[in-house]
């Protein structure tokens, strides 16, 4: 299925594509994302923006300052009406090497997850799996991945409402078992501006059968709250993006990130247990301390 055709005044167009191909190369360029002599994997799942990906790292490609590989990979998941001819199709028109990984996931997913459940957690490892190692067995030594800013924004809101903890998707990152450095080139570029540009170029995008259907996805969910707040506030994803950049731990309360006991500390640290009981040693006490003697609220007794 293809995007609908879009046009926009060449003048517009002109500005779109400069803008997107410049913020991918400061992407690159801010994280080190790309070295002379690089294999990248440009992972296509046939979407907007993984289409847009290789449609800008091929024409970088040509122009970089350093000689680098691309290889299209895709993995055909088997999920219904699934068209295996699209995108080997569109990439052969590209002159780009590609390779088509099959496994069926999707029937690993309807079995496992439960009916009406959220099927993107497990999808998304199976598929990740089948990549990572797909990238081992022929030396790839970057794997780049179509996520965009607001993707970003969105996962870290998604944290944030729902496990507790400030994170979200870096530009760059390893592998948690340390073999694979995976690279986002998108990082910096407004899902706006990508969809616009995939429906110009027209890219024969594939939808997403199996989760993408799901409108009760907590993203779905994120996504519509960003869009509202940039409706009333034009900047306000943006300006959460540049946020991420911009992180001064010293400002928070993660206490592994920032040393807040010693800071300022002058005699032995109390833990908690302690504090709670009541019972500190006098040794641990300021002279005020001292004077204060038994004062109820061990929060006071300490001196500023």
């Amino acid at each position: 299925m293809s995007l609908e055709p879009h046009r926009i005044p060449e003048l517009a167009f002109s500005k779109l594509h400069k803008r997107l191909r410049r913020q991918v190369g400061e992407a690159i360029a801010d994280f080190s994302m790309i070295e002379a002599g690089d294999k990248i994997m440009v992972c296509l799942s046939g979407g907007k923006d993984s289409y847009t990906l290789l449609d800008l790292l091929m024409q970088l490609q040509a122009k970089a300052p350093v000689r680098f590989e691309l290889v299209a990979v895709h993995l055909d998941q088997k999920q219904p009406g699934y068209s295996p001819e699209i995108l080997p199709n569109h990439l052969r028109a590209l002159g780009v090497p590609f390779a088509i990984i099959e496994q069926d996931t999707y029937s690993v997913v309807k079995r496992v997850v439960p009916e009406g459940k959220t099927m993107c957690g497990l999808c998304s490892r199976l598929r990740r799996g089948a990549l990572y190692t797909h990238a081992s067995l022929h030396g790839v030594t970057k794997i780049a991945l179509g996520h965009h800013r607001d993707d970003i924004v969105e996962t870290m809101f998604l944290n944030l409402f729902h496990h507790a903890k400030l994170s979200a998707m870096p530009p760059k990152l390893k592998s948690d078992d340390g073999q694979h450095i995976v690279i986002r080139p998108l990082a910096y570029c407004a899902e706006d501006d990508i969809a616009e540009y995939a429906a110009i170029k027209q890219f024969p995008v594939m939808p997403c059968n199996l989760c993408g259907s799901q409108d009760a996805l907590q993203r779905q969910a994120i996504k519509a709250m960003l869009a509202d707040w940039e409706r009333t506030n034009p900047g306000r994803i943006e300006n959460t993006f540049r946020a991420l950049t911009q992180v001064y731990p010293s400002h928070l309360a993660d206490r592994e990130l920032y040393d807040f006991a010693g800071l300022g500390q002058r005699g032995t640290a109390v833990d908690a247990q302690t504090w709670l009981a009541g019972d500190l040693p006098e040794s641990t006490l300021t002279p005020s301390a001292r004077r204060a003697a038994k004062v109820p609220d061990g929060l006071d007794i300490l001196e500023a």
